[in-house]
């Protein structure tokens, strides 16, 4: 993870009429490489913001005159942005709930813990340089990757749909990301401090299903010895993710449907309606158009959902955005296994690069997985590979297809007269990495990582390619 050093963000500012602490805290901060102003009083901090950009505020609860959580809700008020950390000797659990939901980042308490309150300084700046990135970074959607027109289409479009309450449909291959992306609309919709609930319909059996749902009372059947709520109320306040909801019994549906116009649902065995205020976001992979001819999906409950429809592409049509989700995800499950993957075998890179993944996403990302738990030595190797992309790239020798180069090489075969001249392994080579250069803009360290070799050997292979 690329951490910003502290020398680029803006002063904190401390907040504390102690000034033995105060000066304690500064000292401890500017230790840590931190820049720092120090103030008494809530009315002092107030005035030096006027004139000067801090990045967080640390400020002591009582305070002689405004008390730090009056300070905290004055600068929310105003719109301000800085991370805001509390710190009382007078805490109670009262205090830190009325603090976080006035918008304080962190709440501590006296005794001091110093390597806490790094910690906690620490952690707060990190969400912010997140904050920012993610903003300035469109090529990841509350974690999901994608470069391509076709994602960065769905990302707005995801955007958009989640400011509305509006149930969403998400259709897509499987391994496509379907849930991915409804966690990400949920966490771009206004219920996003409230639970997100997810299900596979097609894992629970049908006779459990109701009750999973819509829970029931006490003795509404065998084994019912005590009452259980459903899914529904589980997912209270915030979103309920059906996934491949084409697998939900017909009957089922029509409740569903019921539950979705009326907000309201009746546990298994109960006598009454009981309100709920849920978002469904329903997926599948299935084409729901022909399970409704086939009588297995009702249209009703279909038109329903499919008002507000997004498509996931598979990554077959997401083009650039294969490269992009190679290196992240081999950075990804490298820092989860604490190694470092310095290098790529070319016929390793090739594999990963022009396998078709039916699996989408998901069987990329489980093949480099494995092939990150196999490497031993920093280099991901071809035979670390599952078989069936190995299997691909021997099919492309079969058909001589160089893939690379887009030039189609002659059928293997005998040597006749008539027979086109092969190009020498060289001549391939030199050609490999003209357009590794090529593809990575002339960026001889980042063709050197690609091709998986030392930029001292790219660059004397270079010299031999001018001088031939």
């Amino acid at each position: 993870m690329s951490v910003k050093h502290p020398e680029h963000f803006l002063p904190l500012l401390v907040v504390e009429d102690d000034s033995a602490i105060r000066e304690l805290l500064e000292e401890e901060l500017q230790d840590a490489g931190y820049t720092t102003h120090g103030v008494s009083s809530a009315e002092d901090a107030i005035a030096l913001l006027s004139h000067t950009a801090v990045s967080l505020i640390i400020t002591d609860v009582r305070l002689p005159g405004i008390s730090g959580i009056q300070l905290l809700q004055q600068l929310r008020h105003e719109g301000s942005e800085q991370g805001i950390i509390v710190i009382t000797a007078f805490g109670t659990i009262d205090q830190a709930v009325e603090a976080l939901k006035l918008g304080a980042d962190d709440f501590l308490t006296k005794p001091l813990d110093l390597d806490a309150v790094r910690e906690s300084v620490f952690r707060v700046l990190e969400r912010q340089r997140l904050a920012v990135s993610h903003v300035a970074d469109t090529s990841h959607f509350h974690g999901i990757v994608g470069q391509s027109d076709a994602m960065q289409a769905l990302f707005k479009d995801a955007s958009r749909l989640a400011k509305s309450d509006a149930p969403i449909l998400l259709l897509g291959e499987s391994g496509t990301g379907k849930e991915l992306l409804a966690q990400a609309i949920h966490q771009e919709s206004w219920r996003h401090d409230a639970p997100f609930v997810a299900v596979n319909c097609a894992s629970i059996p049908a006779e459990l299903m109701e009750s999973e749902f819509f829970g029931h009372v006490k003795g509404a059947f065998t084994g019912a010895n005590e009452a259980r709520q459903g899914l529904f109320h589980s997912a209270q306040g915030g979103s309920l993710f059906l996934d491949e909801i084409g697998e939900m019994p017909i009957n089922l549906q029509a409740k569903l449907l019921r539950a979705l116009q009326e907000k309201t649902v009746r546990p298994v065995g109960g006598e009454r309606e009981e309100p709920v205020d849920v978002r469904i976001i329903a997926a599948t992979h299935r084409h729901l158009e022909k399970e409704i001819e086939q009588a297995n999906f009702r249209s009703d409950l279909f038109y329903r959902l499919e008002t507000f429809s997004l498509r996931i592409p598979p990554l077959r049509e997401r083009g650039p955005d294969i490269e992009h989700l190679v290196f992240t995800l081999i950075d990804k499950h490298a820092d989860a296994q604490h190694k470092r993957i310095e290098q790529i075998e070319p016929d390793a890179l090739h594999c990963l690069l022009h396998y078709p993944y039916p699996g989408n996403v998901r069987e990329l990302e489980n093949a480099i997985m494995r092939a990150v738990t196999l490497s031993e030595d920093g280099t991901l190797r071809h035979q670390h590979l599952p078989e069936r992309l190995r299997e691909q790239l021997s099919q492309d020798a079969a058909q001589t297809t160089a893939t690379v180069t887009g030039e189609v090489l002659p059928t293997p075969r005998m040597p006749t007269a008539t027979a086109a001249p092969w190009p020498s392994l060289e001549e391939v080579e030199k050609r490999y990495i003209r357009k590794v250069l090529e593809a990575t803009g002339g960026n001889k360290r980042r063709t050197a990582e690609v091709l998986g070799i030392a930029r001292r050997t790219l660059y004397r292979r270079l010299e031999d390619s001018e001088e031939s």
